[in-house]
């Protein structure tokens, strides 16, 4: 599907407030509360638009240690990649995998509260997951930039 100038006009106020009204949209987009609503499911349907998130603030919930890990498979073979990508979308302390070329196989970003529950997580149930050979986490200092958006 092609985007047109308003449909990406649309994506990115979307974007930035997903809980403004059509009638909202409509103001700032010059047309009618009918053609946002159409253009919205249009987007929808396409899979475009997937899905609509609450971004949580992780302070407040105890979950602002944030982890990347590197992890290195014993072998490529489908059957351990399979294994692996089924058992690590069961993990609740992992947000986003990424299968990756380089010197790793996937790159975890997971989201604890301290490194002693980092440990935890690690020792019961990372290393628990078949067929992974070695594994290297990096610990973030801070946070300079994170967000969601896809600017079109």
């Amino acid at each position: 599907m092609l985007l047109d100038a308003t449909d990406k006009k649309l994506i990115n106020l979307l974007q930035n407030d997903s809980k403004q009204t059509t009638k909202q949209l409509s103001l700032q987009l010059n047309l009618s509360v009918t053609a946002v609503y159409e253009r919205i499911k249009k987007l929808e349907r396409e899979d475009i638009i997937k899905e609509y998130v609450a971004i949580i603030n992780k302070d407040k919930i105890d979950k602002s240690f944030l982890v990347f890990c590197h992890i290195k498979l014993i072998q490529h073979a489908i059957k351990y990649v399979s294994s692996f990508e089924k058992e690590i979308t069961q993990l609740d302390e992992v947000s986003e995998c990424f299968h990756v070329s380089g010197d790793y196989d996937y790159i975890l970003k997971i989201h604890v509260k301290d490194m002693k529950e980092y440990r935890r997580f690690l020792i019961s149930k990372l290393t628990s997951i078949k067929n992974i050979g070695s594994t290297h986490s990096i610990f973030t200092i801070g946070e300079v930039k994170n967000s969601t958006r896809i600017i079109l």
